[in-house]
C-alpha cells in the first residue's frame, strides 16, 4: 500500500462541515423552532446514508449474479455482503425507537410545514425496492398510480430505466435454474422425493382418519386441508399446475428454480450446498427485515397521526399496512418449509451423486 502524500484529517475526510450543516429545520421560518424537528431530520438523514450503503452492497451482489458464471468461491462474498445489508436493516429497525421518543403533539408542531414532502420521494428507497425485485404491477393500486408522480423528471427517468434491468430476484431465479444434480443418469431426485412425500401424506391421512377425538366436521376440514397440501406438492412436478400457481400470484419463482431451492434446503448440510443455502437464507432475512421495517412504520405512523392522511397524500398507516402485506419479495424461499421432509425420511443421495458433490466442494 502506498503512503498518502498529504495528511488526512478526520473532519476533512468525513466532510463534517457539510454533513453537520445539512440540518435546517423549517419550523423556525414561521415562528419558534420546534425542538423535535432536529431529531426528525437527523433520523431521516441517517436512513438515507444507510440506504446508500445498502445500495452499494446490493449493486456489487448484482454484478456477481449477472455474470455468465458465478464461481462457488464468490458465494462467500455474496453471503458476506447480504448479511451486512441485514445488519444495517436491523439497525434501521432499532432507529425507529429513537424517533418514537417524539410525541404526536411534538410532531404536530412542525408536521404541516413539511407538506408535500414524504417518504414517497426517497429515490434511494425506491431504488432499493426495484433492485431487490418489487414490481410495479404487484404494488397496491395507490402505489401504482402515485409511485412516479411525486418525483422530478430526472429521478423518474432513472427509476424507469432501472425497472428495465434484471432485479436481484430475477438474477437469483436464473442462478438457481442452472443448478445441476437434480437428475443424473442413475438418479432421479424428484422420483425419490415424490415417493417420500406420498408416504408422508398417507401417514398424515391415517392419523386424521384414526383420531377418535376429532368430530366429523373437524375430520372433513383436516382431510380437505391435506388434499390442498397434496395438490401443492403435485404442482411442483407438473408444469401446467405450477404455471397456474404463478398466474394466481401464489409463487414467483420459476418451477426449475423452486425445485433447485428446495433441493438446497433439503440437503443444505452437504458442503457444496451450504453457501447457496446461506445466500437464500440471507435473502429471506432481508425480506423479513423490510417487512418488519414497514410494520414498525405502520405502528409509528398510526401512533403519530391516528387516521390522518400522510404528508404525501396517502392514507397514512392504512397505506403502510397494505404495502407491508403486498410488497414481499423472497417469500417463496420462506414458504419452502411447506415442502420440507424430516431428515430421517429424506431419500439418500446415491454414492455417485455424493462423490460428485464432494468433488465440486473441493
Amino acid at each position: 500500500m502506498k503512503k498518502n502524500k498529504e495528511p488526512c484529517y478526520y473532519s476533512d475526510y468525513l466532510k463534517l462541515d457539510k454533513l453537520l450543516g445539512a440540518q435546517q429545520p423549517v419550523s423556525g421560518d414561521y415562528g419558534p423552532e420546534a425542538h423535535d424537528e432536529m431529531l426528525f431530520i437527523v433520523v431521516h438523514q441517517a436512513y438515507e446514508l444507510w440506504f446508500k450503503q445498502m445500495l452499494h452492497e446490493l449493486r456489487s451482489v448484482h454484478t456477481l449474479f449477472r455474470a455468465d458464471l458465478l464461481p462457488d468461491e464468490k458465494l462467500m462474498t455474496v453471503v458476506h455482503r447480504l448479511q451486512r445489508v441485514v445488519a444495517i436493516q436491523e439497525l434501521l429497525n432499532q432507529q425507529i425507537k429513537v424517533l418514537e421518543t417524539m410525541t404526536p403533539q411534538d410532531f404536530l408542531e412542525f408536521r404541516d410545514y413539511l407538506v408535500p414532502a414524504s417518504g414517497f420521494q426517497s429515490i434511494q428507497f425506491k431504488e432499493l425496492e426495484i433492485s431487490l425485485g418489487v414490481r410495479r404491477d404487484t404494488r397496491i393500486a395507490f402505489d401504482q398510480a402515485s409511485f412516479y408522480n411525486r418525483i422530478n423528471a430526472k429521478d423518474r427517468a432513472y427509476l424507469e430505466a432501472l425497472e428495465q434491468e434484471p432485479d436481484l430476484f430475477s438474477c437469483v431465479d436464473a442462478w438457481l435454474a442452472r443448478m445441476p444434480f437434480l437428475e443424473t443418469k442413475d438418479f432421479s431426485f424428484w422420483r425419490h422425493y415424490q415417493d417420500a412425500i406420498e408416504q408422508q401424506l398417507r401417514s398424515d391421512e391415517a392419523i386424521i382418519t384414526g383420531n377418535e377425538l376429532l368430530g366429523e366436521e373437524e375430520r372433513v376440514a383436516e382431510l380437505t386441508a391435506l388434499q390442498s397440501t397434496r395438490e401443492n406438492f403435485a404442482a411442483l412436478f407438473d408444469a401446467d399446475k405450477y404455471r397456474e400457481m404463478q398466474e394466481a400470484g401464489r409463487v414467483r419463482l420459476s418451477q426449475r428454480a423452486m425445485q433447485a431451492a428446495l433441493f438446497i434446503y433439503l440437503y443444505r448440510e452437504e458442503p457444496v450446498f451450504n453457501l447457496p443455502w446461506q445466500v437464500l437464507s440471507s435473502l429471506v432475512d432481508i425480506d423479513e427485515q423490510i417487512t418488519l421495517w414497514r410494520f414498525r412504520h405502520v405502528m409509528m405512523v398510526q401512533r403519530m397521526l391516528g387516521s390522518k392522511i400522510g404528508t404525501g397524500g396517502s392514507s397514512g398507516h392504512d397505506y403502510l399496512r397494505r404495502t407491508t402485506e403486498k410488497n414481499r419479495i423472497f417469500a417463496d424461499f420462506m414458504n419452502l418449509a411447506t415442502y420440507l421432509l424430516p431428515k430421517s425420511t429424506l431419500p439418500p443421495l446415491p454414492e455417485p451423486v455424493s462423490a460428485a458433490l464432494r468433488r465440486r466442494a473441493d
